[in-house]
């Protein structure tokens, strides 16, 4: 029996209008809490200096102030997806946005470091509580030109949230505000996050869901300890050296996924409620977009940490060099998105193959030398273009392949597949990278080999994508 979560029908009944009149406050209200979750992934990188001398932190804290947040919202995505399934993605996502909110005051607020490492893994909770429902929203409440339009805007903010994240932390540290030195990178998300608190409490609509589902708990048991064991190694295993402990975490994470698909496939079985439809995988558009966006997402932080470090490293150019440059590829990438939704069926059934054969472009001539300023922005620029038809043709076939029904599914898979593909892009090529250098002693030759070998593997992100096909129809309870 479906039933309104609302316990007042006239309010509920207002909401629903608002959202149907006005569905580009909607969207503004989803992609607003992804613009501040995605923001806050990037923004503390520059503050780690300011950070350390105020609050005198560790090396190991200022990782966990880092990568705490990372965890915490890779971990959650997929859980929170089915939360917002289950007790509404509405009450969700604005409990995921006031504890962001609330957390960021305690994030500014941080009197030691191991009360900000604290406040930061409560932060990446909230932020994977809320953008877990963005996706699922869209294709809830937007179809055919106007869901291809939203998904756009989707890929933009994504884009801007990075750029916005990158340059707004330098300028908020720089400002030492009042003395506070990094407090503000924090601070700035309250009233934000009040404003948008209020629109979304107004313009969202409330859900109709099934009192009688219940959250597979010994499901976001093994899940989270399978991310946990797969992730926490690859976020802190390369400044650690590669001990032992980070190989024995990533080959246990595979019995645990085991595991995991088989309690699920048994609970789907039973006619109960799985916290994943496993056998969504099973179909091989979905399967195989979401491992082409993967190494597609991988290639994407790797170009930017090995960039980073080449310049610095290899060229002796500034920090405030190298982190501004890669901002031609992040703006093209921003502007495909939004472009893309306007077109034709046949563009964006091209765009992810093509996408990838101008990334592989951009690191092809890249590593044949390219390395004045103005090359380099136009490489970069051509690789945001690719980047960006390669994530907004995958996003587009995956939301197209599955039925609105499995959105929590498919929003919670898109968007654990990218915090798991960036970070292992960075592990693996920052890696490889680094013992190049070690082994040769010559920069320029390391980041020629690894821009090769991004190139080749871009390539086979194409591949992958043009072996998807077309979408099936194929029920996951049955594939």
């Amino acid at each position: 029996m479906k039933t309104s979560v609302s316990t007042e029908p006239a309010r509920a009944e207002r909401r629903q209008a608002l959202a149907v009149r006005r569905p580009g406050w909607l969207l503004v209200c989803l992609l607003g809490g992804m613009f501040l979750g995605n923001v806050d992934i990037a923004v503390v990188n520059v503050a780690i200096p300011s950070i350390r001398d105020h609050l005198h932190a560790t090396s190991g804290e200022l990782e966990l102030i880092v990568s705490g947040y990372t965890l915490a919202y890779a971990v959650l995505l997929i859980t929170g997806a089915r939360i917002g399934e289950i007790r509404g993605r509405r009450w969700t996502y604005l409990l995921g946005l006031s504890v962001f909110t609330v957390s960021s005051l305690a994030c500014g607020l941080a009197p030691t470091s191991t009360a900000l490492v604290g406040a930061r893994v409560v932060q990446g909770l909230g932020a994977a509580l809320m953008v877990a429902q963005v996706l699922t929203g869209i294709q809830v409440h937007f179809k055919d030109g106007a869901r291809r339009r939203a998904l756009g805007a989707y890929t933009g903010v994504l884009g801007v949230s990075s750029v916005v994240g990158q340059a707004l932390g330098g300028v908020l540290v720089s400002a030492d505000i009042l003395g506070s030195g990094w407090r503000p990178i924090f601070l700035i998300n309250v009233p934000i996050g009040v404003v948008l608190l209020i629109a979304s409490f107004v313009f969202l609509p409330d859900d109709v869901i099934s009192r009688q589902k219940t959250l597979d708990m010994r499901g976001v048991g093994l899940l989270s300890l399978g991310l946990l064991l797969l992730v926490t190694p690859l976020v802190l295993g390369q400044d650690a050296g590669w001990p032992l402990w980070t190989w024995l975490c990533l080959g246990g994470s595979l019995p645990v996924f085991v595991l995991f698909a088989k309690v699920e496939r048994g609970i789907a079985r039973r006619a109960g409620d799985p916290l994943m439809n496993v056998s969504l995988l099973a179909r091989r558009q979905v399967s195989l977009v979401l491992v082409s966006q993967a190494v597609t997402r991988a290639n994407y932080f790797a170009i930017l940490f090995v960039l980073a470090l080449y310049l610095q490293q290899g060229l002796g150019k500034s920090p405030v060099y190298s982190g501004l440059l890669p901002i031609a590829w992040v703006a093209t990438f921003a502007m495909v998105g939004p472009a893309l939704g306007r077109m034709g069926a046949r563009a964006r059934r091209l765009a992810a193959p093509v996408g990838g054969l101008l990334m592989a472009i951009c690191f092809a001539a890249v590593a044949a030398g390219a390395q004045s300023t103005a090359w380099l922005i136009l490489l970069l620029g051509i690789g945001g273009v690719g980047y960006g038809a390669a994530f907004s043709g995958s996003l587009a076939r995956l939301t197209d392949s599955v039925e609105a029904e499995y959105a929590p599914d498919v929003s919670g898979l898109f968007n654990t597949t990218l915090q798991v593909g960036g970070t292992l892009g960075v592990a693996v090529f920052g890696t490889v990278y680094l013992d190049l250098v070690t082994r040769s002693g010559a920069p320029k030759a390391a980041f020629t080999t690894t821009n090769t070998i991004l190139a080749a593997v871009s390539i086979a992100a194409s591949a992958l994508i043009l072996l998807a096909g077309k979408p099936e129809t194929t029920n996951p309870h049955h594939a």
